[in-house]
């Protein structure tokens, strides 16, 4: 953890769901009770100062084109290897993993999965579901907007959930993976369980 006072929450910022990450760990502090301090990252020197890193949703083929353009791929790598905690959603789990199938994604091999992108069909067949996760009491409100699905997993990693059969949350060592958006609900518990390893009695809030 950093060394000031306040913990250091960082979001890749250079396309996607960014602002509803930054949202949702500012709430989950508040809920915690602690001080996080967010950035927004589109620049090389500041994920080292992080205590947590998210990579949002969004587009793959343009987050991992623009983290390899501005130098931000080997922070990443090395920010995972050092063991600090890192939540990849939906797009930001297609970089994450070893084999996106897709000769656009140039992936970070951070996760030793395969994946299918758009495995839940386009934007229009968006959906929400009551989804079960290993770690969580009660179901997560998962929205799913063209979201991948995790084809194939070696033995180091944890199927946290699944959907129609389908891994769509997953561990490995510090990582947490979804295929759907946490950030676009109130429910604050993926973040809790990426960042902290568990869900305090406040992190669960009812969807508006």
């Amino acid at each position: 953890m950093s060394s000031s006072q306040n913990l250091v929450a960082g979001v890749i910022g250079v396309q996607g769901d960014v602002s509803e990450h930054i949202g949702a760990i500012s709430r989950l502090g508040a809920h915690r009770n602690i001080s996080i301090d967010t950035l927004v990252i589109r620049q090389p020197g500041l994920i080292p100062k992080c205590d947590f890193l998210a990579i949002p949703g969004g587009e793959s083929t343009t987050i991992s084109r623009l983290i390899d353009d501005i130098d931000l791929s080997s922070e990443i790598i090395s920010y995972a290897a050092s063991g600090k905690p890192l939540l990849v959603t939906c797009a930001g789990l297609i970089v994450a993993s070893s084999n996106a199938n897709d000769p656009r994604v140039k992936t970070l091999n951070l996760l030793d999965v395969s994946i299918n992108r758009n495995a839940f069909g386009r934007q229009i067949d968006s959906l929400e579901t009551d989804l079960p996760v290993i770690g969580l009491t009660d179901p997560f409100p998962a929205v799913f907007i063209r979201a991948p699905a995790v084809e194939t997993v070696s033995n180091n990693v944890e199927i946290l959930a699944e959907y129609e059969g389908k891994p769509v949350a997953i561990r490995q060592n510090n990582i947490i993976g979804t295929s759907f958006h946490p950030e676009l609900t109130s429910d604050l518990r993926i973040h809790d369980l990426a960042f902290f390893g568990t869900t305090s009695p406040h992190s669960k809030t009812q969807i508006k």
